[in-house]
This record gives structure tokens, C-alpha cells and sequence, in this order.
């Protein structure tokens, strides 16, 4: 009996090594591009953005899910690093700080050429994995951080930028986002106001990927519904499995394939397992559900390293990518969805962007409206509405001074 035992045993794990060996050798022509990486926001923490430090060194660097030899070990060939502030930056420096944040990952492409290369199109993305270099790109992580502006929308697009992430856990004065699913925000723009779908548009137009992780149902649906491009979910997991407002419900997976979408999921325990413990398999259900619902050419990764701080046992960091990959193996994925699921889908829908982008189009000139603005310390210069401020001010001046006057008199 104790023989028999011991024979199974070797014998799973023999199998398990040769899934493991599989997923390897899949993963050396096909690395991973994945979705949402918030390294950057570690480096503005740990070293104030300082990368000359030589506890900045990105070989060594100890306290985070990511450094160079674990991008290694994980077979990461691309990555969208997460330029991020938060919330109660809007209406105050957010732009300033966003320029900041793209800048240190322009500044880590610079300083570590032998492993990044920063690059703005799909077809550069398939060169990077030719030179054994990690793709890197940069995804803007909440819509507070455009300032409403088309302008510096365009601006971003121009320094690099490839998605938007239309919000963070805070509405923009024309986007919703999940919190409003959860009743901790109200409703402002019921969804997408009609600024924010001519800014989709925008992006449509510019070649700017519309990330939909963060934002309400009722967001989601309008933008699914307004671009004409696929749409992506850069780090969001499956709602049926774990019922967090965070997570992507079924009937939006199927317009995630009926529009040729993509879910990129995410691995933070409380959006797995709603808890705060998960495990390796318990994220592989999650990529086996949304397969299932949106079909293979729908799913992706984006596992929020360096953005999370509770993460599955058997996903410690961005070195255990391929003890992923030989689950799915194990579950008779093919080697077809494997790639699609690393890398292809993405390619895939980032190619559909470009495609629908037509920068010989007319930009989107019309602005936001006043009344829609937030904030105290804005000026209004170009507003057709900036004049009549102006009178309406001066006006009152002048009432007050006369009342004043009369005053006196008496």
C-alpha cells in the first residue's frame, strides 16, 4: 500500500514538473505583457523617484513584488507600468505629479536599457520580445488625472501614454466610478456624461486604450457601448466568483465579447476570494470563468503588483507567472489560449486601436463646461463664460460701494 502511495505520488509530481516545462517553453517565444504594474508608485514612495539612490538599484531592490531578476524569472516581456496619484490630487496638482510619474518610467527605460525598452505601438512590442528586452508602456491610472482636459489628454498621448484609466475610487465631473456600485459615492454623471463620451472619442481617435478596471456598471456599459474600438479591463476580475463591486459582472463579459474586448485579471486576494487569503488556482478559476463567459480571446493578465498588498499563495511576485501558466496547463488549456492569454489577446486588441485610430481626423476641440469643474483655485481664461464672471464680479462690486456710500450718508 505504502509503495502504491509513493508511486502516485512521484507520479504527480512528475507531471507537475512537466506542465511547469511546458508552460517555460511556451513562455520563451511567448512571454507575458502584463496589464497594471504600480512599481513606479513604489519608487515615488521608497526613493522619492530619486533612481540614482543605490538602494534604488533595480537588481537588487528587496522590498518590492518587482525587480529585474524576478521580471526574468516570470518570463515578462512587456508591461503597462501604472502612472498613478491618487484622488486628492484632482483639482489640485494632478498633472504636474502625472508628468512626474510618466517621467520616472521614461527614466527607468534610460537607466536600464539592457532590460526596458519603452515603446508606444504593438508592432515595437513583438521587436522587444525579439531583443529579450521588457516592453514597457505606460498606462495612466485614473481620469482625475487629464484634468478634464482634452488638451492634456492629447499631451499625455504624445509623452507616451496608451491607456486611461477613466477613473480611479473617485467620479471625474464626467465619469462614475465602481464606489458608486457600492453606494459609498453618488451617482454624478450616470455613467459617462456627454463630455466623457467625446473624450472617449478622443482617444478613439488618438490610439489611446480605454482601461474600464475602477469604474461603475453604468460607466462601463456606456463606454462599451461608445467606442469603436475594444475596450480593456487592465487589472479587474470576475464578479460571479468573488461579488466585488471591483470585479466585472457576466452580462458585461458579454459585451466584452461581443465587442472583442479583453479582461486582464487581476490577482489582489480581496478580489479573488473576497477575503484575505486566495491561492494560485483559485486565480486560474478566475481565468476559467471569464474564458468560458467571454470566450478565449477575452482574458488576460494583469495582476496589480506593487499596487496590492495581500497576494495568492503560489503568486508572491512577478516570478511565479509560469507555476500560473502550467495550472491552466494542467486544466487542458491549449497552447493556443496560453499564448492568447499572454500576450496575443492583447497585441490582438492594442493592433484594433490602432486601427481605428486616424490622427488625420479632426481632434475633439469642444470643452468641458464650467459648471461641470470642480475646484477653487481655477482660472477661466477662454471660457466664453469667463467674461460674464467678470461683470457679473465687477457689478457687484459697485453695489456694494454704493451701499457702503448710502450707508454713510445715513
Amino acid at each position: 500500500m505504502v509503495i502504491i502511495w509513493w508511486f502516485w505520488s512521484l507520479l504527480a509530481i512528475c507531471a507537475s514538473d512537466s506542465f511547469r516545462d511546458q508552460a517555460v517553453a511556451i513562455m520563451r517565444t511567448t512571454p507575458v505583457i502584463d496589464g497594471h504594474n504600480d512599481l513606479p508608485w513604489q519608487l515615488l514612495n521608497l526613493f522619492n523617484n530619486q533612481l540614482l539612490r543605490p538602494d534604488a538599484d533595480l537588481n537588487k531592490l528587496a522590498q518590492t513584488h518587482t525587480n529585474i531578476p524576478k521580471l526574468r524569472a516570470g518570463f515578462v516581456g512587456g508591461q503597462f507600468w501604472s502612472a498613478y496619484m491618487p484622488c486628492d490630487t484632482q483639482n489640485k496638482d494632478a498633472v504636474k505629479r502625472i508628468l512626474e510619474q510618466m517621467d520616472v518610467i521614461h527614466r527607468m527605460c534610460q537607466l536600464y536599457p539592457e532590460t526596458f525598452m519603452c515603446v508606444t505601438n504593438s508592432s515595437d512590442i513583438l521587436q522587444a520580445f525579439r531583443r529579450g528586452k521588457v516592453a514597457s508602456l505606460i498606462g495612466v491610472e485614473g481620469g482625475h488625472l487629464i484634468d478634464s482636459s482634452l488638451g492634456v489628454l492629447r499631451t499625455l498621448y504624445h509623452l507616451g501614454m496608451r491607456y486611461l484609466t477613466l477613473t480611479h475610487n473617485c467620479n471625474t465631473p464626467w465619469a462614475d466610478n465602481w464606489l458608486v456600485d457600492r453606494g459609498d459615492d453618488e451617482a454624478e454623471s450616470q455613467g459617462l456624461s456627454p463630455f466623457g463620451k467625446r473624450l472617449l472619442n478622443e482617444m478613439n481617435r488618438l490610439g489611446v486604450m480605454i482601461d474600464l478596471s475602477h469604474v461603475s456598471v453604468a460607466t462601463m456599459k456606456d463606454a462599451l457601448q461608445t467606442s469603436r474600438a475594444p475596450v480593456i479591463f487592465s487589472h479587474s476580475s470576475a464578479y460571479s466568483l468573488c461579488p466585488h463591486r471591483r470585479n466585472v459582472p457576466d452580462d458585461i463579459l458579454q459585451l466584452v465579447k461581443n465587442t472583442s474586448s479583453l479582461v486582464m485579471v487581476n490577482f489582489f486576494n480581496n478580489f479573488v476570494s473576497c477575503s484575505d487569503s486566495a491561492t494560485l488556482p483559485q486565480v486560474a478559476d478566475h481565468l476559467d470563468h471569464i474564458k468560458k463567459v467571454a470566450g478565449p480571446g477575452a482574458v488576460g493578465l494583469g495582476g496589480d503588483y506593487d499596487g496590492v498588498t495581500m497576494l495568492p499563495v503560489g503568486l508572491e511576485d512577478v516570478s511565479k507567472y509560469p507555476d500560473l501558466i502550467a495550472e491552466l496547463l494542467r486544466r487542458n488549456w491549449t497552447e493556443t489560449e496560453v499564448r492568447g492569454l499572454l500576450a496575443d489577446n492583447l497585441i490582438r486588441v492594442f493592433s484594433e486601436v490602432e486601427l481605428v485610430s486616424n490622427n488625420m481626423q479632426s481632434p475633439e476641440e469642444v470643452p468641458i463646461t464650467v459648471k461641470e469643474l470642480d475646484g477653487s483655485c481655477r482660472t477661466y481664461y477662454g471660457y466664453s463664460q469667463a467674461h460674464s464672471i467678470h461683470l457679473q464680479t465687477g457689478a457687484l462690486v459697485a453695489s456694494l460701494a454704493s451701499l457702503l456710500f448710502h450707508l454713510h450718508l445715513l
